[in-house]
């Protein structure tokens, strides 16, 4: 057996093998640290995908396999913008359009983009105030805004605030998408009205915008011409939800609901439901407006063919147009809570033919109105039987929209020169416990031989 080597150092060689032992773990151990760092950052990333205040969608990203998972982590949150409302300073108004019964609307532009608003500005109201600081008008239109998402809807793009942010209460606007024109001011100063082919395209897209609603389970409840908006290519456009409510669906009729008031709807387009003092009431309170507005359509001068002076003399009218409800047509009629303090004539003359009042319609637009100008809401029209009635099926045919034609805008710096009737006021316009006075309105002089018109 040789011998050991003269130079061999068991101790030194003990201890380099050892150095190199602790060298070749430190840098296994280093290196499942590292990849246990670049785990943890993969996973930490894949769970927060927000990307930062910073980072910006450039337009000119490359349109690859490695841009399009950012693009989708992006698009999800495109919906997520109702967190902190942004200040009423970055839109500049323009100009001044109208003062409502709610809220004060002007027209104005964003200062980052450049796109033309309407800015409405929420009034506050003591009677109407919650706890918070905001009138419930202001609230219930932006719920009901954010819930119609309809082409035939006024669009809400965002809520902003004015005042300072550390004092709560402050005064909200509505940012909504700007529309030319509001139906009534242009039927106003329209030199010729809106022919049949016209009316039809207009009529129809409100009715769609209402069916949309009432599927959806909300009544409206303000219907009238100044609340419905017009482009100036034709595209209407309904607004103002400020006494929109929903309703329970039809589906569970055993939901217990509170008793709903009835000082809503403007007075010359009110239901006669309404203003017998009807506790509860459904959607058709909506198609009786929308008969109203119907009717104004038809009429040469675009006048209000239902201008009653108040709920009695606006029930007289609708009497003298349409017919004194009898038990037969209208069972319930009689147990309305307004309907004793009526004096009613016991042999009723008959109701002139809506033929004679509105000489322009057909037979099949004569038959609609007087579907949704029904005393009894139960017997009257939907919006779905209005959309599928022959009316609109008749020549002429609706005219398309891009043949539309167009109208000067009324809403740059130009004020109304008409009146037009209000929403009605909280605490106005209620009857009172003794029923209407006597002596307002006779209604026997309806009785046949005493018509009035």
């Amino acid at each position: 057996m040789p011998g050991a080597s003269r130079w061999a150092n068991d101790e030194a060689d003990a201890a380099e093998d050892a150095r190199r032992k602790k060298e070749k773990e430190d840098k296994k151990r280093a290196k499942q640290l590292k990849q246990e760092r670049e785990a943890a950052a993969a996973a930490a990333q894949e769970e927060d995908t927000r990307p930062s205040k910073r980072r910006k969608l450039s337009p000119t990203v490359r349109d690859d396999e490695s841009a399009k998972p950012a693009e989708r982590q992006l698009l999800r949150f495109e919906g997520g913008s109702w967190g902190r409302c942004r200040h009423v300073d970055n839109y500049n108004v323009i100009n001044h359009i109208e003062q409502g019964t709610f809220g004060v609307v002007s027209r104005a532009i964003e200062v980052e983009t450049g796109e033309v608003v309407a800015l409405k500005m929420a009034k506050h109201d003591e009677r109407v105030r919650e706890a918070d600081g905001y009138s419930v008008p202001a609230l219930r239109e932006v719920e009901m805004l954010r819930k119609a998402r309809h082409p035939n809807i006024v669009a809400l793009k965002e809520v902003v605030r004015g005042g300072d942010y550390s004092v709560s209460g402050g005064p909200i606007y509505l940012v909504l998408e700007f529309v030319e024109h509001d139906l009534r001011d242009l039927m106003n100063h329209m030199p010729e009205p809106f022919v049949a082919s016209e009316i039809k395209t207009l009529f129809r897209q409100l009715v769609t915008a209402v069916d949309f609603l009432h599927t959806n389970h909300i009544m409206h409840r303000d219907l009238k011409t100044s609340n419905i908006l017009l482009s100036n290519r034709g595209h209407l456009k309904l607004a103002d939800f400020g006494m929109a409510r929903t309703v329970p669906p039809p589906s569970t009729p055993n939901i217990p609901t509170s008793p709903l008031t009835t000082v809503v709807v403007t007075l010359w387009y009110r239901a006669p439901e309404l203003l017998l003092g009807a506790k509860t009431y459904t959607t058709a309170i909506d198609i009786w407006s929308l008969g109203c507005i119907f009717s104004e359509f038809q009429d040469k001068t675009n006048s209000y063919i239902l201008k009653g002076k108040n709920e009695v003399d606006q029930l007289y009218k609708i009497f003298s147009l349409v017919g004194i409800p009898t038990e037969k047509a209208w069972p319930s009629f009689s147990r309305l809570p307004n309907a004793k303090a009526l004096k009613l004539p016991r042999n009723p003359a008959k109701p002139p033919s809506l033929k004679r009042v509105f000489p322009s319609l057909t037979d099949a637009g004569v038959d609609l109105l007087s579907w949704m100008l029904e005393s009894n809401p139960d017997r009257r029209a939907t919006a779905k039987d209005i959309l599928s009635h022959v009316y609109f099926e008749e020549s002429p045919k609706p005219k398309p929209m891009e043949l539309f034609p167009t109208f000067p805008s009324k809403a740059a710096k130009e004020k109304r020169k008409e009146w037009t009737p209000e929403a009605p006021k909280r605490g106005e316009g209620r009857w009172s416990n003794n029923g209407w006075q006597p002596g307002e309105v006779d209604f026997t002089a309806l009785s046949s031989g005493r018509e009035k018109r």
